[in-house]
């Protein structure tokens, strides 16, 4: 059997390409990361996925090394590139009994007290090292070796609660952080500098040495933080012997390693610690792009058993790299207003969008990132300096407990969103970006409005930005338009807002993608095939046995969908299927033929908040219009006592799982077959045809203030009050007609009845399927205690609707 190898990973950028460093159709490859995380990972060529909130959830991480050892295969290795990661990679490996380094060979590199003892031991010089449990053991290490002093935590990266305290009383104020070990070190005022490369195991392989033009500690506290390569020859023969003593006194196996060491005014090189991982910032894409050695390649080699791919050494007189992190102009959490870039010399650069929330840590999310390259260390270091000083990145504070806005990209046809424009505007400050001037949306949004069109991510972005700056709150992005779902992911994705990544998108509203997936996780699908032209149309509805499902790959409403009987159905279905449209959306090429599924069909909508899937609404589907499936109404009644109940759930959260939907309210539809549940669709968005309003008046439970507390990051109520039945029928014109006039005031009065809406204006063209689009004349929506009163309503308020209608022949 292949082997299984599970690589826990946590980065957003492209920092190392797994696909390009193992072949995945030879070996199977596992990935644990998160939502924000996979949009770089080759996932369509994975052996699984499963998403966690965070790596540094450590029970999280476990189940998911379960859930892969159980549905995969029992890992052979096990891989993590990022520091933070290492500790509980090495530990699963224990456990494991994997190849690679365990806790214990650890150990050396990430408990700094340890590390400091082991290089004494060996002769290497570093600073004096202390535990600092205490108060008065900080003071009792000032007393000895002097003020200031560095307390930091034993095990931690990237400066993060390093703290420097200058005097006593600095110290009776400064708070030691809870449930953390922490040392204590003088502070040394001297250069420091950062060794990059390989160690064989007995000696260096392919290195290089910078220096950092301020220290990581004044980066936290909100300078600039630049880097350059250092040349000068004299200086990296004792760096490199250096770097020698100290890699063989901490390093019991060959891997990739970052050093960092003091120079002092006289010369004097001392050791601060070493970390057996790539070096962090932009370290890993000069190296990739300046010298061509990618150490990340180098990492996972090292962890997976393979050659080493990395040259022996560096060309003597290569170009110099450098590096520029510059912070934001105000602490975090914070958002973009405004960035001023200079030209000063950088081959690349990563930019934050205007308007983007800046609220997570480490150097990947640090700010304006720059690369440089030169002949030489003086020339890199001049660009860099220049660009330290030119760049702003403007934010403003963003305040947890201010009001919230909340933008909302397009709002829909009002006869369907009316409802839902209300309940947004109920529950959080609104703001609207569409195409065009509003006009019954402003009692719901005021003068927040900015026009843009919906279709252009760059247009939405830029108006979504301009509406959430200027306030000190958090804000979010939203939509429940099929049509603009893609779009929005994108912007959430630019300003860092809570939301279906774009990828989690793109799985839904591509059907093809949607059955891939959910048949690659083994979740109870449609058996099915992709058809490019009628004859292979033909031969996929034979392979799979009529009769069969012909639809379009990308469109919405069930608009082009078809039952066909026979192969000429068969040919005409796909016809249909390739040439219909719905406004908006792109149909993507070919068309699906799926087996048909017997039973009847629901729909089950969940909010989703942070990878928890939570049901709260199923509705029954009533369809009409054979073989088309016109959905002509739909029931929401209690079904928590249904034989099906628990296999329903089931079946709708392993489909979450896979397709990766983690943030939202989304909207699933089944067919409950005599072998079970089984997926038809998943939709990224709140579900249509007023099924959210059907489930408030059934159980209280409100889907767009849910998706409206999730798009603000917040954890939304999903207390049900009641259980109660609410059903709406659409109705429809016996055959094309031109409506003349069309009155539901008395259909509304009926007893049972929770509202009555036109849906078609006077004027409306309605052409019945397949020739129309949802040619619908009203909506009724009644309210009982169960299906039958909810039918005799309906039934009543059916025969008060007065309507004109003129055969339209078309």
């Amino acid at each position: 059997m292949p082997d299984h190898i599970i690589v826990i990973h946590r980065w957003t950028d492209q920092y190392a390409d797994y696909a390009g460093y193992l072949d995945h159709t030879a070996h199977r490859v596992s990935y644990i990361t998160t939502e924000r995380a996979m949009e770089h990972l080759p996932v369509e060529r994975a052996a699984a996925v499963r998403l966690v909130d965070s790596t540094e959830e450590e029970k999280a991480v476990r189940e998911a090394v379960d859930s892969l050892a159980a549905d995969v295969a029992a890992p052979t290795r096990i891989v993590a590139l990022q520091e933070t990661d290492l500790d509980l990679a090495a530990v699963l490996r224990d456990e494991f009994a994997l190849p690679g380094p365990g806790a214990e060979e650890l150990r050396p590199v990430r408990d700094k007290l340890l590390m400091a003892r082991r290089l004494i031991e060996a002769g290497v010089p570093t600073p004096p090292t202390a535990e600092a449990p205490d108060h008065a053991s900080v003071q009792d290490f000032a007393a000895l070796h002097g003020w200031p002093v560095l307390v930091k935590p034993r095990r931690g990266t990237a400066s993060s609660h390093v703290t420097r305290i200058d005097t006593a009383d600095q110290l009776a104020a400064y708070t030691l952080p809870a449930d953390t070990d922490m040392i204590v070190q003088p502070w040394l005022a001297d250069q420091i500098l950062h060794v990059d490369g390989v160690f064989t195991g007995q000696r260096l392989g392919v290195w290089r040495a910078s220096r950092y033009l301020n220290t990581c500690l004044d980066f936290t506290e909100g300078q600039a933080l630049g880097s350059v390569e250092v040349d000068d020859a004299a200086l990296l023969e004792r760096v490199g012997a250096l770097t020698l003593d100290a890699a063989g006194a901490l390093l019991a196996y060959a891997g990739v390693f970052h050093l960092e060491l003091f120079l002092s005014d006289t010369g004097a090189l001392t050791v601060l610690e070493l970390g057996a991982r790539p070096g962090g910032a932009e370290v890993p894409f000069v190296w990739r792009e300046v010298h061509g050695v990618d150490l990340m390649a180098a990492a996972f080699a090292h962890q997976t058993g393979a050659p080493d791919p990395t040259p022996a050494e560096l060309p003597a007189h290569g170009p110099v790299a450098g590096w520029l992190l510059v912070p934001p102009s105000v602490p975090q959490p914070c958002r973009v207003t405004s960035v001023t870039v200079p030209d000063t010399g950088a081959y690349a650069h990563r930019v934050p969008e205007a308007g983007q929330l800046m609220d997570r840590g480490g150097y990947e999310h640090a700010g304006v990132r720059f690369r440089f390259s030169g002949a030489d260390s003086a020339e890199v270091e001049a660009a860099v300096q220049r660009t330290a000083r030119q760049t702003v990145l403007q934010c403003e504070p963003v305040d947890a407990a201010a009001p919230r806005r909340l933008v909302l990209v397009g709002c829909g046809n009002p006869p369907y969103r009316r409802y839902a424009l209300q309940s947004l505007a109920a529950a959080t400050e609104t703001a609207l970006v569409q195409p065009h001037e509003p006009d019954w949306q402003r009692a719901h949004i005021d003068n927040r409005f900015l026009a843009a069109d919906t279709a252009d991510p760059d247009a939405v972005t830029a108006a979504v930005a301009a509406l959430l700056t200027g306030r000190p709150g958090p804000g979010g992005v939203l939509t429940w338009d099929e049509t603009l779902l893609a779009t929005t992911a994108e912007v959430a994705r630019r300003l860092d807002l809570p939301h279906l990544t774009p990828q989690a998108v793109r799985g839904c509203r591509d059907k093809l993608t949607t059955r891939r997936t959910l048949s690659a996780a083994n979740v109870p699908s449609a058996r099915f095939r992709h058809a490019h032209d009628r004859a292979a149309a033909q031969a996929a509805a034979e392979e799979l046995r009529l009769p069969v499902v012909v639809k379009p790959r990308g469109l919405a409403g069930s608009v082009g969908v078809t039952l066909a009987t026979t192969l000429e159905e068969v040919e005409r279905a796909w016809e249909q299927a390739t040439t219909s449209s719905f406004p908006g959306i792109d149909p993507l090429a070919g068309a699906i033929v799926e087996e048909y599924l017997t039973g009847p069909e629901i729909s089950v909508d969940c909010v989703v908040d942070q990878g928890g899937i939570h049901v709260v609404n199923v509705a029954r589907k009533r369809l009409g219009f054979a073989p088309w499936f016109e959905e002509t109404g739909h029931l929401v009644a209690p079904w928590r006592h249904e034989p099906w109940a628990l296999d329903v759930e089931a079946v709708v959260t392993a489909a979450h799982r896979a397709l990766g939907l983690r943030t939202g309210v989304t909207h699933t539809e089944l067919r409950l077959t005599p072998d079970g549940p089984r997926i038809v669709e998943v939709n990224g968005r709140l579900g249509g045809d007023f099924i959210p309003l059907l489930g408030q008046l059934a159980t209280g439970i409100d889907q767009v203030a849910a998706a409206a507390a999730l798009a603000l990051g917040r954890t939304p109520d999903l207390t049900s009050i009641r259980d109660r039945c609410a059903e709406v029928r659409f109705l429809y014109p016996e055959h094309d007609a031109v409506v003349r006039s069309l009155d539901v005031r008395a259909a509304a009065a009926c007893p049972g009845i929770a509202d009555a809406v036109a849906l078609a204006a006077p004027g409306t063209v309605l052409r019945l399927p397949p020739r129309g689009v949802v040619p619908r004349l009203a909506a009724l929506i009644a309210v009982g205690d169960n299906p039958q009163r909810c039918a005799a309503a309906l039934d009543r308020a059916q025969r008060e609707v007065r309507c004109s209608l003129e055969p339209y022949d078309s």
